[in-house]
């Protein structure tokens, strides 16, 4: 879900062009979710092998991956840790919304309606276990970095790009702006191109959103963007305050400027409720705090590792040579750039 804030967020078209060179904190969850639910079989199913294991992410780390290395970006996935206590509510709504699509993909494979199946079969994804460690084990073997997060991934991610350690977030979630991000990149993990209800494909373009610039046109501070959000709706507060929307909820902090006062002004009006706590959603965002110390650093891709893995899971092994030829040539071409440097 995130932060309910599109509407009002500045954000412009980029090229891969623009990244080129660029280390990318790439919030894992995020884009594991990405390709769990739209790669998928035409009748909603996810990929599976022979032994009806899922291996869609794997297909999208693998080759997605590729793609964003032949166009320059460097990759590092941040993976989420523990959820905050102030979090529950949203994982039960969220546990309750994929237990109602799987029962009506139930309901739509039993009837053999193959439009109903393909709509809800993305619904009902669950990252396990499994599927992280799996992604993991692909990444390092593909020498792309992976760090682990002790709470959510997109404010890691956020810290890292504060730090200078990363150039940006990616996610298409908003919630690294709120942490601070300087940075943040949307649709870096999407497909190119996506199909639409109406049968036509239309073009997925990057989009960069820049913390300074949101600051700028909104005519706010960064703990007034955290109040914005929280008024409109969080993943700690999941809808916000009903009745406001976002274009008010921006007046409201634009004019009492303060927390303290923004959230008296909220309560003292009639048409307003709410019963959360906002300092605790606040602290949230305003201080969460980067354990990782460490330099960032790229390997060399482990092919055999990575024939192994994805050949375990039925990839074909046209398409895995093929992929692992095209990784060869970006290896390749550093090399070229290294000697060139010499002359």
């Amino acid at each position: 879900m995130g932060v309910q804030i599109s509407e009002i967020i500045p954000r412009k078209e980029i090229e891969f062009s623009d990244l080129k060179g660029k280390v990318l904190a790439i919030d894992a969850f995020n884009s594991l979710y990405q390709f769990l639910t739209t790669i998928r079989q035409p009748d909603g199913a996810p990929l599976m092998n022979k032994h009806g294991k899922i291996t869609s992410h794997l297909s999208g780390l693998f080759y997605r991956n590729i793609n964003l290395l032949q166009e320059g970006v460097k990759p590092v996935y941040v993976f989420d840790g523990k959820s905050p206590e102030l979090k529950q509510a949203e994982i039960e709504r969220r546990r309750e919304v994929k237990r109602v699509a799987e029962q009506k993909y139930e309901e739509a494979k039993s009837k053999e309606d193959m439009g109903e199946m393909k709509k809800y079969g993305g619904r009902f994804v669950k990252i396990t276990e499994e599927i992280i460690e799996e992604s993991k084990e692909l990444l390092a073997a593909m020498g792309i970095p992976v760090i682990q997060s002790p709470g959510e991934g997109e404010a890691e991610a956020a810290i890292l790009a504060r730090a200078k350690k990363v150039w940006a977030a990616a996610s298409q979630d908003y919630d690294a702006i709120l942490y601070g991000a300087p940075y943040l990149i949307r649709n870096l993990t999407s497909a190119r191109r996506r199909k639409t209800a109406a049968g036509i494909y239309v073009d997925i373009k990057l989009e960069l959103i820049e913390f300074q610039d949101v600051l700028n046109k909104l005519q706010i501070d960064k703990d007034q963007l955290i109040c914005l959000a929280i008024l409109v709706g969080t993943d700690y507060n999941p809808g916000g305050i009903k009745g406001l929307g976002q274009k008010r909820a921006l007046e409201i902090v634009q004019k009492y400027i303060y927390p303290v006062e923004i959230f008296k002004h909220v309560q003292k009006d009639d048409r307003y409720n709410f019963i959360f706590d906002w300092q605790e959603i606040f602290r949230q965002f305003h201080e969460y705090e980067s354990s990782y110390n460490e330099e960032i650093e790229f390997k060399k891709i482990n092919e055999e590792k990575v024939r192994e893995i994805l050949l375990s899971n039925d990839f074909s092994e046209n398409r895995i040579d093929s992929g692992l030829q095209r990784l060869e040539k970006i290896e390749e071409g550093k090399k070229q750039k290294g000697l060139g440097d010499f002359f």
